[in-house]
C-alpha cells in the first residue's frame, strides 16, 4: 500500500494531480483508521496506463471512458487524424528550420518561398549577404545557398560559348519592331545579353540604344560585336539591375525586354519601368505563357517550380491594361525561335556530360531541354507590344 506522497513519487506526478485524479474517480484510495489515505498497486498501474493514454492525446475524461467502457473507435480515429496533422506540421516546421540552417531540401524551400512571397523572399536572400544579382540567380537558378557558387560556375560554363541565352530569332525581333507604332529615338533594352536583339534594333532604327544587363561578361561580348561593326557610337552598354534603373524619368520612347521581365515579375516590371518611359512610349516584352488549359502534369509541375507566376495570355493582357497600357499587338515565338536556343544548348550539354557527371546545373539544364522538346504545344513565349497611356 502507498500513501499519496509515495504514489506521487512512483508515478512522477504531483500530490495535487493525484487528488484531481481521485476527484474524477480515476483512482480511489482507502482511508485508514489513522486518517491517512493509501493506494494499491492497482492504482499505480491505473495511473501509468492513464499516462500512456494521455500521451496519445486523450483528455482525462476520455481516458476514464476508455478504462471503464468499450473503446470509442470514432473518438480514437478522430484523435489519430488530428495527431497525423500535427506530425505533418511538425515535420514541415523541421524541414523549414533545416533548410534555413543549410540542411535538408533547400530547393523545395526556396521554390515554396518564391511562390508564396517572391519579393519578401528576394529581400531575405539579400539580407543573408547575397548581392542582388546573386540573390536573383539563387532565386531562379541554384535554389541552394550552400551550393550556389558551384552551381553558377557550372551554369556559366555551359552558357559561356553559346550566343543565345534564351529563345528568339532576328526575324521575330524584327516583326515585333515593325509593329511598334512610333518612330523611336531612344531605346532602352533591358536584359540585352550578348546583343543579338540589340543588333536588330541598331540595324533597323536610327535610335540611340542603351543596353542594360547585370552580367558584365555578356555586355563585353555585346561591345565586341558592335566594335567589329563600327557602331559603338550608337550603343551605350550599362551594367545595372533592371530593378533599379539609373535613368531619369521619361528618358526613353521604347523599352525592349526579350525574356527578362519575369526576373522581377511582369506586373512589377510594368510598374517600375513605366517612369523612365515617355508618355505614349512603347514597351515590347516577351514572357513565357501557357497556350492551353489542357496541360500535362509534368509540364505544369516543372513550371510551377521554375516560374510560379507563369500565366495564360488572357491573364497577361488583363494585367497590362490594369498597369496603364494599351495593347498594340502580340504574337507567339515560333518553334524555330525555340530551336535556335535549345538545340545548341542540348549539344553543349552533351559535350560537357562526361566532364561534369555530378553537376546539378547541367542536370537541371537537361531536364529543361527535355520539357521544351516534349511540351512546346502547351507553352511558349509571347511577344507583347504595348503603349503607355498618359495619366
Amino acid at each position: 500500500m502507498y500513501r499519496i506522497s509515495e504514489l506521487a513519487q512512483k508515478v512522477g506526478l504531483s500530490r495535487t494531480a493525484l487528488l484531481y485524479y481521485e476527484k474524477l474517480k480515476l483512482i480511489s484510495g482507502v482511508r485508514l483508521d489513522n486518517g491517512y489515505r493509501v493506494y494499491s498497486d492497482k492504482d499505480v498501474q491505473r495511473v501509468l496506463l492513464i499516462q500512456t493514454l494521455q500521451a496519445a492525446g486523450l483528455t482525462l475524461k476520455e481516458c476514464k471512458g476508455c478504462l471503464e467502457a468499450k473503446i470509442d473507435r470514432t473518438l480514437l480515429l478522430n484523435r489519430l487524424e488530428q495527431l497525423d496533422k500535427e506530425i505533418a506540421q511538425k515535420q514541415h516546421s523541421r524541414g523549414v528550420l533545416a533548410a534555413l540552417l543549410g540542411e535538408g531540401d533547400h530547393r523545395a524551400w526556396h521554390e515554396n518561398a518564391s511562390q508564396l512571397a517572391p519579393d519578401a523572399h528576394l529581400d531575405w536572400l539579400i539580407k543573408q549577404g547575397f548581392e542582388e544579382k546573386e540573390a536573383l540567380r539563387l532565386k531562379w537558378l541554384s535554389k541552394d545557398m550552400n551550393e550556389h557558387q558551384d552551381y553558377m560556375a557550372d551554369f556559366m560554363k555551359v552558357f559561356e560559348t553559346l550566343e543565345r541565352w534564351g529563345p528568339g530569332s532576328a526575324e521575330e525581333t524584327l516583326i515585333a519592331l515593325n509593329k511598334v507604332p512610333i518612330t523611336s529615338h531612344h531605346i532602352l533594352e533591358i536584359g540585352a545579353g550578348k546583343g543579338l536583339a540589340t543588333e536588330v534594333l541598331a540595324n533597323n532604327t536610327h535610335a540611340q540604344i542603351t543596353a542594360v544587363d547585370n552580367e558584365q561578361s555578356a555586355l563585353d561580348r555585346l561591345s565586341e560585336r558592335f566594335a567589329q561593326e563600327g557602331q559603338t557610337d550608337r550603343i551605350n552598354p550599362v551594367c545595372a539591375s533592371m530593378t533599379d534603373l539609373p535613368f531619369e524619368r521619361g528618358s526613353f520612347d521604347l523599352i525592349w525586354a526579350e525574356g527578362s521581365a519575369y526576373i522581377m515579375g511582369v506586373e512589377t516590371a510594368l510598374k517600375q519601368w513605366r517612369p523612365v518611359l515617355k508618355n505614349d512610349g512603347v514597351i515590347m516584352f516577351s514572357d513565357l505563357v501557357w497556350f492551353t488549359e489542357d496541360r500535362t502534369a509534368e509540364a505544369e509541375a516543372f513550371w510551377k517550380g521554375e516560374y510560379p507566376d507563369m500565366q495564360s495570355i488572357d491573364t497577361r493582357l488583363k494585367q497590362i491594361k490594369v498597369a496603364g497600357y494599351t495593347i498594340v499587338d502580340h504574337f507567339p515565338l515560333s518553334r524555330q525561335a525555340w530551336k535556335n536556343y535549345f538545340l545548341p544548348l542540348q549539344q553543349r550539354a552533351k559535350e560537357l556530360t562526361a566532364s561534369m557527371p555530378n553537376s546539378n546545373a547541367l542536370n537541371d539544364i537537361k531536364t529543361e531541354v527535355s520539357i521544351y522538346e516534349r511540351y512546346l504545344d502547351q507553352f511558349g513565349y509571347e511577344m507583347f507590344i504595348i503603349q503607355k497611356i498618359a495619366k
